[in-house]
């Protein structure tokens, strides 16, 4: 997980004009719509080309007023049939969100796509279907369910799976930490929140998917980034213990979270940045206005709006999910994790002036990209990049030691501490590259995302519409199906897959062929174990 990139994921459409074959379908509300019963009443939904989706299901109550900072309840009951076609508001956040999207503390709702065929009853046909649940990105602080690049058409009905994607609280609204400023019971759990609304969608799952043709026993996390982090978090919650049983992290790790001295200084800027002295005032501000303190800025790292983002509160999250080693509660928890070769090509824009560097601007530039993760000499780092890669230009080693030092080295902790406890993990990394611009951003922070959704000509995509992405997505999907299905990414798709171990360290560089290598960059690897890792955020 990393703070918000700048990625733009509206960009230019890679390969348009795609055979009509690729092109997502269009739901049509039929006269025979399937009508699925939830725990809080009936929900109806649409279906196209063998996939039925229901956008919108809320799973838990409206969050603000009076509720806001506050753990998550269940949604009361409703009666009749409530239409789920469209989807339901993100959480309150910065920037514009997805085309037509709303943002509301009213965001507690989840989407489903099912191959399953309609019965009597509904959907539940006794399909046992993996669940595959996607937990979206943006850091803690941005993003929704709704974008174009998750929509499960295509994943559902190639792997015979549910997918389902999530909205929960994000930011302050999911993340502040209040306790010790405010002696109020209402505010104990607020910097866990977020994960809170996380645990109860999962508990909805458990609950209600069979009736979506899902298997309850058979739930798969998977997320991209910062949907990675929560997931990892997840992970040493004990109130998520036995919701999900396989788990993989998309260039997302969360190895230690915040801790509360800090929490609480960051909230107090958030407060301060307000004009706020009372919890009261906090309650009653507008959450537009609400927004306005994200802009302090960050006590830790000293430059950048502040952070947020779960908390040691010693009450949902009782210690760190990677540290001092892989939580014991998920060791039964089959778990992949994966990065993209060229994560920080992703965070620069679109514009192929970025290439143009010199050595000295490399070393300048390059403590930007560390930050508070890694404190090592740049000039040293660039030395040993030009001993490594002789042919490397400067904007390739700025690219590859600010991809390494930010966070790559923290999936590589999360795969080493799987191992050390005898819980290895399945270890990948995308080579792929995306075809925009002739191949020059590489493989870039969210590639993986298309070519596991298989959504490659989703708006704004990179992933591209010919044959080779078609090849790629393929091979990517297959392994995520085969996972959820059975805990092990092995399938026909992709050659074998080794779980991870010491001192080997497998990993699955996924390309056209993808290949195991064993520990692919490790003069990388051992340059960076000079120094300690930092987690953004603790």
């Amino acid at each position: 997980m990393d703070r918000p990139s700048t990625l733009d994921r509206r960009g230019l459409l890679i390969g348009a004009g795609a055979a009509a074959a690729l092109l997502t379908p269009r739901l049509a509300l039929a006269a025979t719509a399937p009508v699925v019963q939830t725990t809080a009443g009936q929900v109806r939904g649409a279906s196209a080309d063998g996939v039925s989706v229901f956008k919108g299901l809320r799973y838990g109550a409206d969050t603000g007023g009076e509720r806001r900072f506050m753990p998550p309840m269940a949604p009361e009951p409703w009666s009749g049939v409530q239409d789920a076609l469209a989807y339901g508001a993100a959480s309150p956040q910065t920037g514009k969100g997805e085309e037509g999207e709303t943002f509301s503390e009213d965001c507690l709702f989840l989407n489903v796509w099912t191959p399953a065929k309609p019965v009597k009853t509904g959907l539940a046909d006794g399909g046992k279907r993996p669940v595959m649940v996607y937990i979206h990105g943006g850091a803690y602080n941005t993003g929704s369910g709704s974008s174009p690049w998750y929509d499960g058409t295509r994943l559902a009905k190639r792997g015979d799976v549910v997918v389902v994607t999530v909205n929960h609280r994000l930011n302050a609204f999911g993340y502040l930490y209040l306790p010790r400023l405010f002696n109020d019971p209402a505010v104990a759990d607020s910097g866990n929140v977020g994960q809170m609304d996380l645990v109860l969608a999962l508990q909805w799952v458990r609950d209600n998917i069979a009736a979506f043709g899902g298997d309850p026993g058979k739930v798969m996390l998977f997320g991209q980034s910062g949907g990675g982090a929560k997931i990892a978090t997840l992970m040493a919650m004990p109130s998520a213990k036995g919701l999900f049983h396989r788990a993989a992290t998309m260039s997302g790790q969360q190895v230690t979270v915040g801790g509360p001295f800090n929490a609480t200084r960051r909230a107090q800027l958030f407060l301060d940045k307000l004009g706020v002295r009372d919890l009261a005032q906090l309650r009653a501000l507008p959450a537009d206005q609400m927004l306005a303190g994200l802009k302090a800025v960050d006590p830790v790292a000293g430059a950048g709006g502040v952070y947020m983002g779960p908390v040691l509160d010693e009450r949902s999250l009782t210690r760190h999910p990677f540290f001092p080693d892989a939580a014991a509660q998920s060791l039964d928890v089959p778990m992949m994790v994966g990065n993209t070769h060229d994560e920080t090509r992703g965070f620069v824009g679109w514009d192929p002036k970025v290439f143009d560097m010199s050595w000295e601007q490399v070393v300048a530039k390059l403590p930007g990209q560390f930050n508070a993760r890694i404190d090592i000499d740049p000039a040293t780092v660039v030395d040993e990049y030009r001993r490594i890669y002789p042919a490397y230009s400067p904007a390739d080693v700025y690219f590859a030691a600010s991809t390494a030092g930010r966070s790559w080295k923290a999936a590589i902790l999360q795969a080493e501490e799987r191992a050390k406890a005898g819980a290895p993990a399945y270890v990948y990394q995308l080579d792929w590259r995306s075809p925009k611009d002739g191949g020059i951003w590489g493989a870039p922070h969210t590639l993986d995302i298309g070519l596991v959704f298989g959504t490659l000509d989703a708006r704004g995509s990179i992933v591209g519409t010919g044959p080779d992405s078609v090849a790629m997505s393929n091979q990517m999907s297959d392994a995520f199906i085969a996972f959820a299905r059975t805990g092990n990414p092995n399938c026909a798709a992709i050659p074998a897959w080794e779980p991870y171990t010491l001192p080997r360290r497998q990993t699955l560089v996924f390309n056209t062929p993808s290949a195991l290598v064993d520990d692919p960059r490790g003069a990388e690897r051992e340059l960076f174990n000079k120094v300690p890792f930092t987690q953004f955020g603790t």
